[in-house]
């Protein structure tokens, strides 16, 4: 099944949140609208939308005033993906050339940011007060998630709690926000929204954990970037941080990747694999699914319900 298969009832919503998205990059700057366009069209997932759209499901849904979520949402995602490219000098997202590499840094950055403020102006036409202050602090996590990244880059001596918590603030945060705020929005009973939160927390963090474990056991066609990119770049994962820990030879070998950028990435990959770091990875994202699923427990029945589980389930068999 494909993701989209799950949630194929929402077709025609998701179609106009991505035409939203279209109409409010446009820009009067003509290289601003080129670099904006050439990210949209270069795609995505779309799944913080669709968990915006899932969760509104559990109160009063009204795409007129959920939009004012999913859209910015989105928005602060695809800015985010911008600024990272620059950080990590990526020239390829998606098989498609990065802002940076089709312009430069400056483009990129300013790129990045026109796209950040124009989401903070949709999420103002929010009825909901408390948007934007939610908002607010998770663009200030994001952030402090980045400088850590950034202060953590080739460095070989990171730890479980280090990676954890760079993960929450990278990924986990906005799809936790994402269900968050879209109950929100449709004015669903406290008790929903704060489980949907904690489902979308226990998701994200499972979600790029699988991620990572995607950047050495995929095909750069699969991947859209050479495999092994986050290590080649000086970030230091989950599968290689347990890895580094089981074989001392392999260790060495990442740690003269990571501060002269010689040696075989292919090799270290099969030693990453060999080494019994994939499965290890893969159990903890399982663990986290686990609880995603355990906090939909006391939501009610239906639809929204069983596409959140399905989401959850794809997610842990994510495959090329």
């Amino acid at each position: 099944m494909k993701l989209t298969d799950i949630y194929l009832h929402l077709r025609n919503d998701i179609n106009k949140i991505e035409k939203e998205i279209e109409r409010n990059i446009d820009a009067d700057h003509p290289v601003l609208q080129m670099a904006s366009s050439h990210l949209l069209k270069a795609g995505g997932k779309r799944i913080r939308p669709v968990f915006v759209l899932l969760s509104a499901q559990f109160g009063d849904y009204d795409l007129n005033e959920v939009k004012n979520i999913a859209v910015p949402l989105e928005m602060i995602h695809m800015a985010s993906l911008v600024h990272d490219d620059v950080i990590d000098d990526a020239e390829l997202r998606r098989g498609k050339k990065t802002i940076k590499s089709q312009w430069d840094n400056r483009v990129a950055m300013y790129t990045g940011d026109y796209i950040f403020a124009r989401a903070i102006e949709i999420a103002t036409h929010c009825k909901e007060p408390a948007v934007n202050s939610v908002l607010a602090d998770a663009m200030v996590e994001m952030v402090l998630g980045e400088v850590e990244q950034i202060k953590d880059q080739f460095d070989p001596n990171q730890n479980l709690r280090m990676y954890l918590r760079r993960i929450k603030r990278k990924t986990a945060l906005l799809i936790e926000v994402s269900c968050q705020l879209g109950a929100l929005a449709a004015n669903a009973r406290l008790e929903y929204q704060k489980a949907l939160s904690k489902y979308g927390y226990y998701v994200g963090m499972a979600f790029q954990i699988t991620d990572d474990i995607l950047d050495f056991v995929g095909t750069e066609k699969e991947l859209g970037k050479p495999a092994g990119s986050d290590l080649i770049q000086g970030n230091v994962t989950l599968p290689a941080m347990y890895a580094m820990e089981k074989d001392p030879e392999l260790k060495k070998m990442i740690i003269e990747l990571l501060e002269t950028n010689k040696g075989d990435i292919s090799i270290i990959i099969e030693k990453i694999k060999e080494s019994g770091a994939i499965k290890y990875s893969k159990k903890m994202s399982d663990r986290y699914l686990s609880k995603a699923n355990q906090a939909l427990t006391d939501l009610p029945d239906g639809h929204p319900k069983a596409a959140l589980k399905q989401i959850a389930n794809y997610i842990g068999d994510r495959k090329f």
